[in-house]
């Protein structure tokens, strides 16, 4: 058995220095050459294969079957999921629904802002709750560009927006792995994920806004950021701190759903809006109410799917298809070592099969139902199948390199040793400590996953520096989710969802990096607080 050793250079600096080459690889790559997101996965996974070897020291039988694993989970469950979200829109395409859809919005509102505010950031967080994986970017993306918005500005307001109710995603499925793997109570780690980010959650609809046009554009529309951020910020607190993760984002979003459908009624912006560019307005074809329950339909089966399939009883019956399997070459084949880990542990390697459980299913179902629903020809069908994939076949590439090279810096323990350097940084590691939730979600694009690597290690540097294990561990959490805009995964889930011509992901990117970085010091600053200025109100 290989194990793991966290410092193969001389001193933690060197070492991390090296361990962190893939990530300069990427960012180089996107940021600042501007190369398509596949290219520069490729490249970056050819990275770490180099640091894997020649730093670590890696086998080359658990090297490659590490690639492979990873490989595998980024096109299922993740690519499998982007993969049914971007058929059911394509199918409201191609049978002439979503022009239907545009107009319904449309008769709700025609601003610009407030469409993002309810589609990107509302809709797009429920989405989150209910399955999460990519779900609410796929599907949110796909609507703003119908509705008229640039490919670019679609996919960026989508991965903006898709930050606040990362950490309660998918029925709560990253607090829950959190809780598992340091054995801290789900309802305190809860607690303490809400009290970090909903003081976020409560400007980031007017965030959304200024970025879109400035102070300008959010004087213009404050009303309904307001409603919307403190209807899903208090919900958010609230369900958090005193129900439960797994319910927390569903009801927020229904919440500031709610407020704004009930504020449309009653303001309007007495301004106008126009983003760069964007074309002249079209007038909708007018449209009866059987008209518009048909073409809301296939979003409706989709959240009926998504939430039977997130139903517990039927939950346990879809699971007995699954199949878990240990990953040929790689299960227990390493041994993690404190103080990633309290002793010498086997690290495991179980892909889980859920081909029936997944999310991704359920959205398989909802296009279906919808096709049927629709009295969608097989012909027609199988032709908008075969088109989805010819348009998403770069992405899917791209999020099996993506998670190859994560799950390669996982189990080389190149990964660790950049958690090791984040907890060495004494006195500022609560900062820190939301950076490295922020790193981890960078590198696999799930805040589950991040919270599966970086959280035991949080708790390990809270009791040495004497710090609050749960606020430190779901700092991790909250710290992650801003690094969702910046994830490869994200970028060409988002992309390819909104139509973007591949060379514009780098431009993406770049776009979504310093907002990523922002956001995520603003969490570190809260923890921060918590920490020294508020002790008493920390979880």
């Amino acid at each position: 058995m290989w194990q793991h050793h966290y410092l193969p250079l001389a001193g933690l600096a060197l070492s991390a220095s090296a361990a962190a080459a893939p990530v300069f690889v990427l960012v180089l790559l996107l940021g600042i050459l501007r190369k398509p997101a596949w290219l520069a996965a490729s490249l970056g996974l050819g990275a770490a294969i180099l640091t894997a070897l020649l730093v670590y020291r890696m086998p080359i039988v658990p090297l490659v079957a590490a690639i492979g694993y990873g490989a595998a989970f980024g096109l299922f469950p993740i690519g499998w999921i982007v993969f049914n979200a971007i058929l059911l829109y394509n199918i409201t395409i191609a049978t002439g629904q979503f022009a239907v859809l545009k107009a319904s919005i449309g008769s709700l509102t025609q601003d610009r802002r407030l469409q993002a505010l309810l589609i990107a950031f509302a809709f797009g967080a429920f989405l989150e709750g209910a399955a999460g994986f990519g779900t609410p970017v796929a599907v949110a993306a796909a609507m703003l560009t119908g509705l008229g918005f640039t490919p670019f500005y679609a996919a960026a307001i989508c991965l903006l927006a898709n930050t606040a109710p990362v950490a309660f995603g998918s029925i709560g499925i990253p607090l829950t792995t959190l809780a598992a793997i340091t054995s801290l109570p789900l309802g305190r780690l809860s607690a303490g994920v809400g009290r970090i980010c909903a003081p976020v959650s409560l400007f980031i609809p007017g965030y959304l806004v200024m970025v879109m046009g400035g102070w300008r554009a959010l004087r213009g529309v404050w009303p309904a950021a307001a409603v919307c951020g403190i209807a899903f910020a208090g919900t958010q607190f609230a369900v958090s701190n005193f129900i439960g993760p797994e319910l927390t984002d569903i009801l927020a979003s229904l919440a500031a759903i709610v407020g704004l459908v009930i504020l449309f009624r009653v303001w309007k912006p007495t301004d106008t809006f126009r983003m760069a560019g964007e074309g002249a307005a079209v007038a909708h074809e007018p449209y009866t109410a059987r008209q518009a329950l048909l073409a809301w339909a296939p979003y409706g089966l989709l959240v009926l799917f998504v939430l039977l399939w997130g139903y517990q009883p039927a939950q346990r019956w879809l699971q007995k298809a699954t199949l878990v399997i240990p990953w040929p070459g790689l299960h227990n084949a390493i041994q993690r070592v404190p103080p990633v880990t309290a002793r010498p542990v086997p690290y495991p390697a179980l892909y889980t099969l859920n081909w029936l459980a997944a999310s991704g299913t359920a959205c398989l179902f909802a296009a279906l139902a919808s096709a049927a629903l629709l009295r969608m020809r097989v012909g027609a069908l199988l032709g908008v199948i075969a088109s989805t994939f010819r348009q998403l076949r770069k992405a899917e590439f791209t999020l099996a390199c993506v998670l190859g090279l994560a799950f390669l810096m996982n189990y080389s323990g190149a990964t660790a040793t950049l958690g090791l350097a984040f907890a060495a940084t004494g006195a500022a590691f609560p900062f820190f400590s939301a950076l490295l939730g922020w790193l981890g979600v960078f590198l696999t694009g799930s805040d589950t996953s991040a919270n599966a690597l970086f959280g035991y290690l949080q708790v390990v540097s809270a009791g040495r520096l004497g710090m609050n294990p749960v606020l430190m561990a779901a700092s991790n959490s909250s710290g992650g989710v801003m690094g969702k805009m910046i994830s490869l995964t994200s970028v060409a889930v988002a992309s390819a969802a909104s139509g973007m011509r591949g060379r514009e992901e780098s431009k993406l990117f770049q776009f979504t990096l310093g907002h990523s970085v922002f956001l995520a010091s603003v969490i570190g600053a809260i923890v921060m607080g918590y920490v020294y200025l508020w002790p008493q109100w920390a979880p």
